[in-house]
């Protein structure tokens, strides 16, 4: 089969895979997210705050019974679904019902929580902009599994761009797209929050990037500054990690090289610079909550307790406390360590003009862990260091399968994949 044929069907199996598990997948993230889109379809408070508890509380129980069909001395017992359920309802409703009687009908999210707490969420359309045509037209529960599928297999699909556009061969790119389904990634994207989405953008981000090293630098740049702004509206923090990573990587660039520059490098750090400096400009100008209203909201557990009086030294303090521990626990289970450890030599060694670029897109992920030290969350925060062994692990297959072939096209539109050809930057 040609190799858009086997980038549809990996896309697809992953799709069918994902049928086992429709329900289960929120997390304390996608009550506010949810209630957006909900919001912008039209819905009144009270009704999105229904939709959302609903599907929610679906959840629950669904995973309740599945867990009590393995429990091995409750798996004859009568299911706990309409218990879980109503439980689940009754303690949410009770939050809701008293935010509303007090008046807390503001902005797009639903009253599941403070309003400080829901500004966070306001300043993050992205995901619900995307998610509301999808729940519109399919319901909640199917809208919100489809549109995470599409954006999971576009993850994959660009992960597989990508290592075209790098000249890999294209059962090297396919292992890059089955990488991006089998590892975290994939995992993570599926779940309804904003993370998926993140990684799509990172990926455009990239997919622009290796545009540029090879010789389509307007392209290049034209991708990673969309990316960019696309994933302000999605989570400006990660824009704004992102674009420093990127600049810096370019920096890093330039001082290393003793003659004049190639223009990929030069291009795409001026736009990530830029893209940062704004970034911090138009958050600034919109009122999103600041660093400090950041640190407040993680010591206080989503300003459930009383302010801080000196976050920063505390912070500090979290922070290191948690690296050791994360170290501990990976000396334990290296997994992680060891892909990046890999992805990175795949990388450096098969494809040095875009490591640095790779290299910065998975920093930017250690960056999102690093403003968020809570072992609690998991390592969702972390994914998108996982891009690293996704595109740089492929890449070490290729001196046994065989020797690079030419660049893919990268005119835009038209395939990527077929195996045309390209002048090489």
């Amino acid at each position: 089969m040609r190799p858009r044929t086997w980038v549809l069907v990996l896309a697809a199996v992953f799709a069918l895979l994902q049928l086992a598990n429709v329900n289960g997948r929120d997390t304390p993230d996608t009550k506010n997210y949810l209630s957006y889109a909900l919001d912008l379809r039209g819905d009144e408070k009270r009704e999105a705050a229904a939709a959302t508890i609903d599907y929610v509380c679906e959840g629950r129980a669904d995973i309740a019974h599945r867990r009590q069909n393995v429990n091995v001395a409750r798996f004859h017992a009568p299911s706990p679904d309409q218990r879980v359920t109503e439980e689940c309802q009754a303690e949410l409703w009770r939050e809701v019902d008293r935010r509303l009687r007090a008046g807390e009908t503001s902005g797009h999210t639903g009253p599941f929580a403070s309003e400080r707490f829901r500004r966070i969420f306001e300043a993050r359309p992205g995901y619900p902009a995307l998610l509301m045509p999808f729940v519109a037209a399919f319901g909640v529960t199917w809208g919100i599994w489809l549109s995470s599928v599409l954006v999971a297999g576009a993850g994959g699909v660009l992960a597989f761009l990508i290592l075209r556009t790098l000249s890999a061969p294209p059962a090297v790119a396919l292992t890059g797209q089955a990488l991006f389904y089998v590892l975290p990634c994939g995992t993570t994207a599926m779940r309804p929050m904003s993370e998926g989405l993140l990684l799509a953008l990172t990926l455009v981000a990239l997919w622009g990037c290796a545009l540029a090293v090879g010789g389509r630098v307007r392209a290049g740049g034209a991708l990673v500054g969309g990316a960019l702004v696309l994933l302000f509206t999605v989570k400006h923090s990660q824009a704004l990690f992102l674009g420093l990573c990127l600049a810096v990587a370019c920096a890093v660039a330039a001082v290393r090289r003793k003659r004049p520059g190639r223009a990929a490098p030069r291009v795409i750090g001026v736009v990530a610079a830029v893209a940062a400096l704004a970034t911090v400009l138009v958050a600034e100008l919109l009122h999103y909550p600041s660093t400090t209203e950041s640190l407040q909201d993680l010591l206080t557990e989503h300003y459930t307790r009383p302010d801080r009086a000196r976050p920063w030294p505390e912070f500090w303090q979290l922070e290191g406390n948690f690296w050791v521990e994360w170290l501990r626990r990976q000396s334990r289970q290296p997994l992680f360590v060891a892909a990046l450890a890999a992805g990175a030599w795949g990388v450096l060694r098969q494809r040095p003009a875009f490591a640095g670029f790779l290299l910065a897109a998975a920093f930017s992920g250690v960056l999102n862990q690093a403003g968020h030290p809570d072992p609690h969350i998991g390592d969702r925060l972390l994914v998108l260091a996982w891009l690293l062994p996704v595109v740089g692990l492929p890449l070490l297959l290729e001196p046994v399968i065989g020797a690079r072939g030419p660049a893919a096209d990268v005119r835009l539109p038209g395939p990527l994949w077929e195996g045309t050809h390209a002048t090489r930057g």
